[in-house]
Parts: C-alpha cells; structure tokens; sequence
C-alpha cells in the first residue's frame, strides 16, 4: 500500500500542487491539509480519497503558492493613523518615523481579505486531485506487480522444501525405529514382539506429518488462489499465512530430525518474508 502521487496546475495568480503519500496500514488513516478557503470541501474530498485507496496511512496535501504581484494581505491604514495619533499624545515631540514604526507593530494593523472558492477554480484543482490519485494508483500497480512475482517465488519456496521434508521421512521413521530397537536390546529383557509393534505404530503416529503437509499444500494453493482474485484481498492473505505457519510449526515440532528441521527453519524464514509483504496488499 505503499505509494506517492503528486500533480500540479498553474491558475492566473496562483500554482496548486496536489501530492499523496501511503503508507502500510490495517486500515484506513487519512490526513488531509488543504488551505482553509478549501476546508468546506474537505468532507467530500475524504469520501473521494477513501473509495479510491481503501486502505494505507493516507497524507493528502494541497499546498497553494501565490504567483500574484498583489496580495490579500493590506496595511489597514484607519488603523495606523489612529495608533500614530494615540503616541503623538504621549509623546508629542517624537519623531513621524520612529512613531510609524511602533504603530505598524500594534496588533490589528494589517488585515487579510478573506478569500471565497472559485468554482472555476475549484473545478481544476479537481482534476489534479483525480491525476494525482490515479498517479498513485498507479505506483500501487507496478508495487503490485513486483509482489505477485515475490510471493509466487516465496511460496515456491516453502512448497520445495516441505517436500523435501517429505523426502526425508523414511529416513526419520527408520531412524526412529533403530534408535528405540537398540534401547530394547541395552535393556536385555524380553519384549512382546507384537506389543512392541503397536507401541511403536502408536508412536509413529504421533510424529506422522502427512496430514500437515497436505493443509499447509492446500494453504499454498488458496494463498495463490486468493492472490489472484479480482477483489482486495490483503486481509485474507494475511489469515491464510497465519494457517501456513500453524502447519509449519506442527510440522517442526513433530520432525525430531535434524535435516528436516533445518528445512522447517527455512519455511519459516520464507513465510515470514511473506507476511511482511502482505502488509502491502489492499
């Protein structure tokens, strides 16, 4: 949700520049600054700006540069000559210079013209903010893009290595197997052959990863499977990898062999950097 869209407008007496910044966020968190001749507009331009980006910490600026050889701002004259006469009477020998120089600094002595909307004006601000908002959809866009390369690549990834892990389990079981065999023959007792057979069945299938390497396979597929759908997805992605990483843990705790838990640490790392990009998607 990262992104930044700017465009301008030269009016007769006055340059408008429009500039949006977006960063990650669960929701929605806009900020707007605008001048306060535009600040009756602000509700409207907030709904504008929420269905447009939907989510992302908004900053929405517009900053308004004054290109005029006059401004609004004017000496108000009957004022000045009123605080001039009030110090002449305290000090009537007083200089007219060091006197306008006092009265200039009294308060009320300069006063600002409010200013009203022009709706022509308005009208071509309008089509700046709509530019610069699609400037930023657009950036969105092209993020979007190099995402869905990352996250196919991640996923990729932690399919390999879960079947890797897959690989290995004959291994581990037969290793399982030997390991508790020679526990048997150290204690040199006499053991039921049967019942020493559906213990160790019984134990197997405490370790057996089959049933969490076929759901976090099928996270892996609704992950790209949601990735890929029309509507803004970012939540979703973000619960999917909360599912994958529950089947990757459960698959680590139960491994009890070296390789596979390296390759369980791997996983890991690759679902991690996918939960931090997730936070990019709408």
């Amino acid at each position: 949700m990262t992104g930044f869209g700017k465009a301008s407008l030269q009016l007769p007496t006055k340059k408008i520049t429009v500039e949006v910044k977006s960063l990650n966020s669960k929701g929605l968190d806009l900020n707007v600054r605008m001048p306060s001749v535009y600040r009756e507009l602000e509700l409207g331009l907030r709904t504008l700006i929420s269905t447009k980006l939907e989510r992302g910490k908004i900053d929405f600026a517009i900053y308004v540069e004054s290109t005029a050889e006059q401004t609004s701002t004017k000496v108000n004259v009957p004022v000045v000559k009123n605080y001039i006469a009030q110090l002449k009477e305290v000090n009537p020998d007083a200089d007219e210079t060091e006197l306008m120089k006092m009265a200039v600094r009294m308060p009320d002595t300069l006063k600002t013209e409010r200013e009203e909307i022009d709706e022509n004006d308005w009208e071509q601000i309008q089509v700046i903010i709509d530019e610069a908002l699609q400037n930023i959809l657009n950036f969105r866009k092209d993020e979007g893009e190099a995402l869905e390369k990352e996250f196919n690549f991640r996923i990729g990834n932690i399919r390999q290595y879960m079947n890797d892990t897959l690989a290995l389990d004959p291994e581990r079981i037969q290793a399982i197997k030997d390991r508790l065999q020679t526990a048997i023959s150290e204690l040199q007792v006499n053991v039921d052959e049967n019942r020493f057979e559906q213990e160790l069945i019984y134990y197997l299938e405490k370790l057996d990863i089959t049933e969490e390497k076929v759901r976090l396979g099928n996270h892996l597929d609704y992950f790209l499977e949601t990735l890929n759908g029309s509507e803004a997805n970012g939540r979703k992605l973000g619960f999917i990898t909360q599912e994958m990483g529950r089947e990757i843990n459960t698959m680590g705790s139960k491994s009890n062999h070296a390789q596979m838990q390296k390759l369980v640490v791997m996983m890991k790392d690759e679902l991690e950097k996918i939960k931090e990009q997730v936070l990019n998607v709408l």
